[in-house]
C-alpha cells in the first residue's frame, strides 16, 4: 500500500508496483510549503470526495488514484478498516488533498504531528478538515438568468 514520506523539502507518497500501474505514476510529491492542514480520519470513506477520475476503484475494497470535484483534484490511496491521513494543500499545489491509508491510528497521528512540525505554513486553527467551497447563490442566480 502507498506510504507517505518527508524527503528534504517535499512530501512524497510512494506507491507499490501494482499501484503505480493502476494510476500510471511512480509517486506523488508536493513541497512541504504547500501543506495547509493535516488531519487523521478514522473512517476511510470520509476522506473521499468528488467522483473517481483515474486509477482503480473497487467499491468497498479500495480507492486509488485521482478524484475530481468542484475545487480541483484529490489523490487518494485508501482501504476500508484503516485510518487515513488527510493532507489538505494550498491552491498552488497540483492536488487539493492527499489521502493515504495508514496501518493504525497511532501511526497516522505520529505522521500528522511530524508534518505539522516540518511544514512551514500549516494552519492549526482547527483540527478538522474544511468542507469543499460551495458556489455562492449570487453566482448561481447570475448563471441561471443568462
Amino acid at each position: 500500500m502507498a506510504r507517505m514520506f518527508v524527503e528534504g523539502d517535499d512530501l512524497v507518497v510512494r506507491l507499490a508496483w501494482w499501484e503505480r500501474a493502476a494510476v500510471r505514476r511512480r509517486a506523488v510529491g508536493v513541497p512541504l510549503a504547500a501543506v495547509r492542514r493535516v488531519t487523521v480520519e478514522g473512517d476511510w470513506w470520509r476522506a473521499l470526495r468528488g467522483t473517481h477520475e483515474r486509477g482503480l476503484q473497487i467499491p468497498g475494497t479500495l480507492c486509488l488514484g485521482t478524484r475530481r470535484h468542484q475545487d480541483g483534484e484529490d489523490f487518494v490511496a485508501v482501504r476500508p478498516g484503516r485510518p487515513v491521513i488527510c493532507v489538505e494543500l494550498w491552491p498552488s499545489a497540483p492536488f487539493r488533498l492527499l489521502a493515504v491509508a495508514v496501518g493504525s491510528g497511532a501511526e497516522g497521528e505520529a505522521m500528522a504531528r511530524r508534518l505539522r512540525r516540518v511544514a512551514p505554513e500549516t494552519d492549526t486553527s482547527t483540527p478538522c478538515r474544511q468542507p469543499l467551497p460551495v458556489p455562492s447563490e449570487s453566482e448561481e442566480l447570475a448563471a441561471g438568468s443568462q
